[in-house]
């Protein structure tokens, strides 16, 4: 586990499944359209010039690293928050949970129990559960 890949509100990155399935298909899908020539046709299909220096970004440079890294949305209230009290993971707050997550644990279910492991249990408890879910290939939009 790679603690740059940890989010303010407790989320890991690399069970994101922009991160962990969107990167590498935008990988895929770029190798095979430049195999396939596309780079010199690409400017005569519609949207083509906007399109193909995104596919490009995101096949060399990555989808994003994580909200700590100015990934996500700026205007997030916990990563505001999180910044403003000099926290790393809100979990560890004293403050913890606050008015912010109840929209976040309708989104993301399993973060209670995870931020409730971080904050009983360390971090090294927290990294093991995060490197068996990637390892199962869980991403929290598809968590089975």
């Amino acid at each position: 586990m790679d603690r740059k890949y940890t989010c303010y509100c407790g989320l890991y990155c690399e069970n994101c499944s922009v991160m962990a399935r969107v990167g590498p298909a935008s990988i895929v899908l770029y190798e095979e359209m430049r195999k396939a020539g596309f780079e010199e046709i690409i400017n005569y299909i519609p949207g083509g010039g906007e399109f193909w220096p995104f596919l490009k970004s995101m096949a060399e440079d990555g989808v994003c690293v994580s909200c700590k890294d100015d990934s996500g949305n700026p205007g997030c209230s916990v990563r505001v928050c999180a910044q403003g009290k000099g926290v790393d993971m809100c979990a560890l707050c004293g403050e913890y949970p606050c008015d912010s997550f109840a929209d976040f644990f309708k989104g993301y279910p399993v973060l209670e129990h995870d931020n409730a492991l971080l904050r009983d249990s360390g971090w090294e408890e927290w990294a093991a559960l995060q490197d068996q879910r990637r390892a199962k290939g869980f991403t929290y939009t598809n968590p089975d």
